[in-house]
Formats: structure tokens, C-alpha cells, sequence
């Protein structure tokens, strides 16, 4: 990360820039903080190896790129990085090369004598002096000896369509109107302390007028507010028909300032889809016209044209299809995106076992003897890699995958741009199978329940209760509802993803699910447990060893006995969400069945133990064979 003529700041993980401090986020540096700005100034002069390729994840990001209305991209990009960056900061490889950001917010406060004044304003001085330590950047005010630290002033302003604006110190300490004694006044910040929430002063030291930043807050402090400028610094960029939104007083750094938009696809092998997949990406014009097998038989016959043999013709024309009807159809919704990209994947890690690859490889393990009236297929995912796209993001109203319509997605760029960023994470995972029949047989047996009933209310309430004013068109409130099939599939999930972390070591946050339920139409039964980190927990083959016979069977029998019970039981066993209330799972807490945000990817809803294991005495609702049963 590096700003002002090119100086480096700090450093982050490339994951980092898809879910934590991506574009338009604020970055808590040691001394300051800055904003990673937009993909108009990022440059990838002398860097080469900066593609991802995904052609599955890249079609995704188009998809759900023109239901924001944003351009089409052609690539995904990685961030620009040069070899020995690190290791010689002061040669070429360092000088221009990494993010840029910029700092904010841009008012400072100076730690000795509290003046308050912007970046630019000439008092304060920014030291990055040794290249070989980044972290000691920061902004000094020559005040007295020793230059003390100038830290930035915490106070910004937020409005829900992702403006992000400085807090106007001289405005609002002059109650909207100009100081009486000179056009720009020296300002002083005074922080009071105590724990009545904020108690900062904002002082003009040239009129001495006083206001405290609590008559900013709540509701009625918003009346002393100015209007959203529109402004988003990330782009440099005013809004050009202004905002009509009222703006929000938000403490910097604070957690929902931002929230990422991204997409995730694993590396799939030849054969089962991935191959086509990038086909038609590379050659989509000469190739949108094939709409039957003859088209395509006359098209192969064609010399150009006589790579097509090497592809399934059915698949293709299937595949060609699909495309179209997607173009043409009606926009999807981000959940129907990422759902799309589960299809592939499942047929994948279900289907006859591929040849192995670079990106992915899976062997299948015999299921141990006591389980397998449950599973039907389990096999060690040996190898693979999942790609990553960052397409937005939002402020103040998170990206709901119940209630996508809340969110006003902001851009990355403020002109059009055709890539966005992407990481890249590889790694290893247990893929398992529920019996087919037995989950159906579940499903029509528990689906008309009084506690399914209770889940499917609660869901319905949930989207209504979070019904943006913003959405005018026709509103299904059961629109997205996931069915008891991924109710179980997650909740098993959350069990075995705990256990494995709780029995074998392994650091529960470093390990990611995906759930294959499908829908009724298409109906999955399918849950891959992987790591998720670029680092080295659980890469090197500890993943994998635990789908073997012995391990697996003791790792599930554990999983089954603990969710018996909970310690906040009965509280927690007897929990289900009826009217009003509105939360989205049942007998499920954090001592029993919650996992970290980074790992979960429905936010810890969706789970219910009541539907593993009987925790009324009542084994008709629960999908666990009795011979299973603790």
C-alpha cells in the first residue's frame, strides 16, 4: 500500500483487500489511517503476472455487474505486487508498485497541543524516512521538541447510498455559518473522556466559539447535519446531481462503514464445465449462433473451428443455452449468481472421480461402517482453489443474501473499467454426501412441521421487517427461502466444522463450508468443508487425513453426542422463532452451533440442532438414523 509520491505505508494480505480493507475502506495503519482508493488509480506498470483465471467466477461478476447496472469486465486481476518489494524497498521494485490509498480521514489532531486542521493545510509534516519500515510512517506538528504524533480526527460522515465525507469541523463549530474573525481559523479538538459516549469539544481559537460533537448524535442530531455532498473519496468524485440522503455521524473505522460484495468459484477440472466455461468466454461472438447439434457439426467441420471436436457437443450447445438465456432473461439476484456457480462445483465433487490437476484433486475414501446409513459418499478433496471477486460494496446496510434490495451498491471505479480485483486461495477439503433417499424422505416428513412452519414464518418476517422503502416492484417475502434440506445440510456442517476444531486443533475461522442443497427442481445433498486461508494450517494434508476411516467415524459420533446438548439448555433447545420475532435459526447458540462470520457463509442462520438429534424425545423430525443417534 503506498501513497504520496509513491511512499510505502504498510502492507495487507491480498484476502484482505476482498473482505476486510478493500476498495473504499478505511485502513487502521499504526499511526494514521488511510482509504484504498479506486481501480482509476491503480497501475500494473512492469507487473506481468497479475490474472486470475476464472472464467466460472468472471461470468459471475458480469451477471451480477449488470444487475447493478456496471460494466462488463474481462479479467480479474490480483494485486499489483513485484518480487522483492520487501526485500529491497528502495529498488525499482518498490517505487510506484502495490495499492494506492490515500490518507483519511484527512483532518488531524495534533496529540500535544489538540489543533485541529487538515492535511493540507501546512501544519502538520508527514515522516516515512526509512523505506525498510513502513509502519513507522506518520504526520508530526512542530509545535515543540520532540514533533509529537498527529493522529486523525475520528469523526466522519456516512449516508446509506455509500457516500463517505469528512466531518465539516469549521461549519459545524460556527453553526453553519462563517467565523467573524478570519476565513480560515485555527481549530482545537478536546477530548473530555468519560463513558456518556463522545465528549469531544471543537474550539475556534480566533472567535472562541465551543460545540460539543454530541449535538451531532442520534436522531436529533442529525437536524445539525449538512446533507450528503455525494461525495466518494475513493473516486475523487462528487456526486453530480447531489444526494438526497441525510448524513450519518460515524466514528472512523467503525465496522459498517463498509461492506464487501464479493463472489467465490472453485477451480473446477477438465470435463466438468470448467473447460467450457472457457470456451465460450474467449469465443462467445463466433460461437453464440450454435443453437442445435447440427449447428455445431457444421460449425467443427469448419478448419478454424476444429478445436470444437475436443468438446462434448450436447455439453456445449446445453452450455451455449444456458448463456443466452441468461443474457436475455431477467436480471438474476446475487443469491441466484453464487447459486450458479454451485451447479458446476457439485457435479464436480459428485461425479465420477477426475484426473488430477494442479487445481484440483479428489479421491474417494470408503464411508465408515456405523455412518454409512447416513452418508453415501465421502472423499478427500486433495487439492483445490477458490477464486475470489470483489464487484462493490455498501455502506450502513450490510449486503443481505435474504434481502439483497437493502444495499445500494457503490462502484469501483469511476469510469469504466473491464476488470476488478480478485484473489486466490489453495488449499484442501472433506467433501461428504447425505443419502439421496433418506434426505428426501426427511424433507417430506418434517416439511409441513409446526417447527419448519415456525422457520419458514420467521424468514418471511425477516424480509418483510428489512423491506427497503427504496424497492417499489412486486415483493415476495419467501422469496430466497432455503428449504429444510439446507437447514440440515448447514446445521451438520456447524457441527462437524466445530468438532473438527474443537478435537483436532484446528483453528475453526481458518475453515470455510459450502452447502449444496439445491432447490426442489435440483435437489443437492452435499457439504464441502475447506480451507480457507493463505496460510499453512490445514494445507499440508491435516485436512484430509481426517476423511480417513477411523478419524471421520469418531469425528462425527462426537459431532452427534455434543449437539444432544447444550449449556444453555433448556433455553436453547426449546428455542424457535415465532411471531413476531424474526431471527433466522432454532436450537442453536453460540456455545452449541455458531462459528465465526469468516467461515459461515449465511451469517449463522439456517440452524437448528432439534432436526440432527431429538431434543425432545420427539425422533420423527430428526434426519439422523436411530442407530446413530447418542
Amino acid at each position: 500500500m503506498s501513497f504520496n509520491s509513491n511512499r510505502r505505508v504498510g502492507a495487507v494480505r491480498p484476502s484482505h483487500l476482498m473482505f476486510t480493507t478493500g476498495i473504499g475502506s478505511l485502513v487502521d495503519l499504526p499511526n494514521f489511517s488511510v482509504l484504498v482508493k479506486g481501480l482509476d488509480f491503480w497501475s500494473y506498470s512492469g507487473v506481468t503476472d497479475y490474472g486470475i483465471d476464472e472464467p466460472r467466477l468472471r461470468a459471475a461478476a458480469n451477471r451480477s455487474l449488470q444487475r447493478y447496472g456496471r460494466s462488463q469486465i474481462e479479467q480479474l486481476r490480483a494485486a499489483p505486487w513485484l518480487e522483492g518489494g520487501d526485500t529491497d524497498p528502495k529498488g525499482s521494485a518498490a517505487q510506484g508498485t502495490g495499492v494506492p490509498v490515500t490518507p483519511f480521514p484527512q483532518w488531524l489532531r495534533c496529540t500535544a497541543c489538540n489543533v485541529l486542521a487538515a492535511v493540507d493545510s501546512g501544519e502538520f509534516t508527514f515522516i516515512n524516512s526509512n523505506p525498510r519500515t513502513p509502519h513507522e510512517a506518520k504526520f508530526v506538528h512542530d509545535c515543540k521538541r520532540g514533533k509529537p504524533l498527529a493522529v486523525a480526527a475520528r469523526f466522519t460522515l456516512v449516508c446509506t447510498a455509500g457516500h463517505l465525507d469528512e466531518f465539516p469541523y469549521t461549519a459545524y463549530v460556527h453553526h453553519g455559518q462563517n467565523c467573524s474573525k478570519t476565513a480560515r481559523p485555527k481549530l482545537r479538538m478536546k477530548d473530555h473522556g468519560g463513558n456518556q459516549a463522545a465528549n469531544v469539544t471543537i474550539e475556534c481559537v480566533a472567535c472562541g466559539t465551543k460545540r460539543n460533537i454530541r449535538e451531532a448524535m442520534g436522531e436529533r442530531g442529525r437536524r445539525n447535519l449538512p446533507h450528503c455532498r455525494g461525495h466518494h473519496p475513493h473516486l475523487g468524485s462528487f456526486s453530480p446531481k447531489g444526494c438526497s440522503e441525510q448524513a450519518v455521524l460515524m466514528v472512523a473505522g467503525a465496522s459498517n462503514q463498509w461492506f464487501p460484495l464479493t463472489l467465490s468459484a472453485l477451480a473446477l477440472p477438465k470435463g466438468q464445465g470448467g473447460d467450457i466455461d472457457k470456451l465460450l468466454e474467449d469465443h462467445w461472438p463466433e460461437l453464440q449462433g450454435i443453437g442445435s447439434r447440427e449447428n455445431y457439426e457444421l460449425l467443427a467441420g469448419i478448419p478454424a473451428f476444429g478445436y470444437l471436436r475436443e468438446f462434448d457437443a450436447d455439453a456445449l450447445v446445453a452450455a451455449i443455452a444456458a448463456r443466452k438465456e441468461g443474457a436475455d432473461g431477467p436480471v438474476p439476484s446475487a443469491p441466484d449468481v453464487q447459486e450458479s456457480l454451485y451447479g458446476p462445483e457439485w457435479d464436480a465433487l459428485s461425479g465420477p472421480v477426475p484426473r488430477p490437476s494442479d487445481d484440483f484433486a479428489l479421491r474417494q475414501v470408503p464411508v465408515p461402517e456405523p455412518l454409512g446409513e447416513l452418508f453415501s459418499d465421502l472423499r478427500q478433496v486433495e487439492r483445490l482453489r477458490e477464486a475470489r471477486a470483489l464487484i462493490g460494496f455498501t455502506r450502513l446496510d450490510a449486503p443481505d443474501p435474504e434481502s439483497p434490495e437493502i444495499g445500494y451498491q457503490v462502484g469501483l471505479s469511476r469510469t469504466a473499467q473491464n476488470w476488478v480485483p480478485a484473489s486466490e486461495v489453495r488449499g484442501e477439503g472433506i467433501f461428504l454426501r447425505v443419502h439421496d433417499g433418506l434426505m428426501a424422505e426427511w424433507v417430506a416428513r418434517v416439511e409441513k412441521s409446526s417447527q419448519m412452519e415456525a422457520h419458514r414464518g420467521a424468514f418471511g418476517r425477516f424480509r418483510t421487517n428489512r423491506k427497503s422503502d427504496r424497492k417499489t416492484s412486486d415483493f415476495d417475502p419467501l422469496h430466497g427461502w432455503p428449504g429444510a434440506r439446507y437447514i440440515a445440510l448447514h446445521t451438520l456442517s456447524h457441527l462437524l466444522i466445530r468438532t473438527i476444531a474443537l478435537e483436532c486443533g484446528y483453528n475453526s475461522a481458518s475453515l470455510a463450508e459450502r452447502i449444496y442443497a439445491g432447490d426442489e427442481g435440483n435437489p443437492r445433498t452435499g457439504i464441502l468443508i475447506y480451507t480457507a486461508v493463505p496460510d499453512s494450517e490445514g494445507t499440508l494434508g491435516g485436512l484430509v487425513s481426517l476423511a480417513e476411516e477411523r478419524e471421520f467415524g469418531r469425528i462425527v459420533r462426537r459431532a452427534l453426542a455434543d449437539a444432544s446438548h447444550c449449556s444453555g439448555d433448556p433455553l436453547c433447545s426449546e428455542r424457535l422463532p415465532h411471531d413476531p420475532a424474526d431471527f433466522l435459526h432454532g436450537a442453536a447458540c453460540h456455545i452449541c452451533l455458531f462459528v465465526s462470520e469468516t467461515t459461515c457463509a449465511r451469517g449463522n442462520r439456517f440452524l437448528d440442532r432439534r432436526f440432527l438429534v431429538p431434543l425432545s424425545g420427539d425422533k420423527d423430525q430428526v434426519l439422523t438414523p436411530v442407530s446413530l443417534l447418542p
